[in-house]
């Protein structure tokens, strides 16, 4: 239970340390939020739980697959920001969208035979 309790601690840190760093310099916080901080301590952490080459190789490859389409998210939001769009709305949408291109490359990847 504690090493659960660690790892979400951990996780909320980096959060919080992104979100007070945005306050103060968007474009830092920006950079520090699109470093894969997140992946690697998972990969971290998946290779102290199991340490497997291959299954650790596989879930990196399935990663980068999966990063693709999150990242029109990126640039709904803050077109829809600048449309006069709330912030909840395009969260919403950002949101909604990712879901729809992973969906989308799970169907995909699957037909052409990628690692997910």
């Amino acid at each position: 239970m504690w090493p659960l309790v660690a790892k979400a601690l951990l996780s909320g840190v980096l959060i919080a340390a992104i979100a007070e760093i945005g306050k103060r310099a968007p474009a830092v916080a920006a950079l520090v939020a699109s470093l894969p901080l997140i992946s690697v301590l998972g990969m971290t952490l998946l290779w102290l739980g199991r340490p497997d080459s291959e299954n650790m190789a596989r879930h990196a490859e399935a990663t980068f697959w999966y990063v693709l389409p999150s990242l029109p998210m990126f640039l709904l939001i803050p077109f829809l920001l600048r449309q006069g769009i709330s912030l909840w709305f395009a969260l919403m949408a950002g949101c909604g969208l990712t879901i729809l291109l992973n969906f989308l490359m799970l169907w995909l990847g699957r037909r052409i035979g990628l690692p997910i």
